[in-house]
């Protein structure tokens, strides 16, 4: 087994979402999730088929955005992952119905931040063993901290 690194490329504020599904129905699925829950969202969609012809599979109504988890979704070519990037809103506005699809076995992660991937490709494949998300954590919030948190928070409208 060879274990490898592949970064998330993207934009510096993009969202995105990484997962894993385990049917070649999950693109069309979570398209559909998404316009629902989140009609005026822009987003692509891609999907690394894991038989057949193991293809990169994809959706979206944002062709930028589409391209974007193309690529990505090609670079890290593990079976049954999928990724969508969004704008005009954030993960946590579609999370719970993306998780909600029945294709979908498990979230890797929800961020804007830097993401490094840890792949594991043996004779037969690729697989995602986890990921790095942002940088280390450097210390514990002071009050200002909290309360710049708070104040960030009720500027982008979630919370009163």
């Amino acid at each position: 087994m060879e274990m490898k690194v592949v970064r998330i490329e993207k934009p510096e504020d993009l969202n995105f979402i990484l997962g894993q599904s385990h049917f070649i129905k999950t693109v069309e699925d979570l398209y559909e999730a998404i316009v629902q829950t989140v009609p005026g969202m822009k987003f692509g969609i891609a999907f690394c088929e894991s038989s057949g012809p193991a293809l990169v599979r994809y959706a979206g109504n944002e062709p930028r955005l589409v391209d974007l988890a193309q690529k990505n979704a090609l670079a890290l070519g593990a079976g049954h992952a999928f990724i969508i990037f969004l704008e005009g809103g954030f993960p946590v506005n579609i999370l719970n119905t993306i998780k909600n699809v029945p294709e979908v076995c498990h979230i890797f992660c929800a961020t804007a931040n830097p993401v490094e991937v840890i792949v594991a490709e043996t004779e037969q494949g690729r697989g995602i063993l986890g990921v790095i998300d942002g940088v280390k954590t450097k210390g514990i919030e002071t009050e200002t901290d909290i309360q710049n948190r708070k104040a960030l928070l009720r500027k982008i409208g979630y919370k009163l």
